[in-house]
């Protein structure tokens, strides 16, 4: 099983954004660090999913995943398959149709405390 860590940050509420993407694979770990433009921090959480399954569409295609992130929103927003926010839509939609490429996708609230890689890696890129 690959756990996947993400995590979106923004400099402003819309602002420039970005996401880290820490991947463990047993002993092996990859770091990925995302710009992703101008929008919300909420946005940009999502976004680290979406960045996320791409990756491991590309390293780990035919893997179990795990993913573990400190956004609650979209942690349930996920796993209730629903959002009322319309700017969330289109980015469960997309999360949807790359996670179905997968046998199995788990996701877990984690605390902030337990994100520092996707954080660090997230805040990384939007010093850029």
């Amino acid at each position: 099983m690959i756990e996947v860590y993400t995590d979106g940050a923004a400099a402003g509420d819309p602002g420039p954004s970005a996401a880290g993407v820490f991947i463990k694979n047993g002993k092996d770990h990859r770091e990925f660090s995302f710009t992703l433009g101008e929008m919300s921090n909420h946005e940009a959480e999502f976004w680290a999913v979406i960045r996320a399954l791409e990756v491991c569409q590309k390293y780990f295609p035919d893997e179990i995943l795990s993913f573990r992130s400190d956004s609650k929103i979209v942690v349930e927003t996920i796993e209730k398959n629903y959002t009322k926010n319309s700017n969330f839509i289109s980015l469960l939609e997309k999360i949807n149709q790359l996670q179905s490429g997968f046998p199995y996708v788990f996701f877990k609230w984690i605390p902030e405390k337990q994100n520092g890689k996707a954080d660090a890696l997230a805040r990384t890129a939007l010093k850029k």
